[in-house]
């Protein structure tokens, strides 16, 4: 699959899997989607023998702990993915597009 095959499966996965639909993502209304994004895009950035010893989430992480899973640097960039364009559905519907 192609980044962006990967990117709407993931999405797909959030929706169907997860149940974070567009109900769920139009209560997110304080730019939990993107500062979501941003944690995941970030640590896939970061070195590796940091990721091996980081414990916690990003400072951009809106929800709790537990919802913060990171895998590998090509993973957590798919989901960062993910997570924008439920971002940016969420603003369109909320534009009225």
């Amino acid at each position: 699959m192609s980044a962006i095959e990967d990117i709407a499966a993931e999405r797909q996965r959030q929706i169907s899997g997860e149940e974070f639909g567009p109900a769920r993502d139009d209560g997110y209304v304080h730019h939990q989607l993107s500062r979501a994004a941003a944690a995941y895009a970030w640590f896939a950035g970061t070195p590796d023998e940091w990721r091996a010893t980081y414990t916690g989430a990003p400072p951009t992480w809106p929800w709790s702990l537990n919802w913060w899973k990171p895998r590998d640097r090509r993973h957590d960039l798919v989901r960062a993915g993910a997570l924008i364009v439920a971002e940016i559905e969420r603003l369109d519907r909320a534009e009225g597009r």
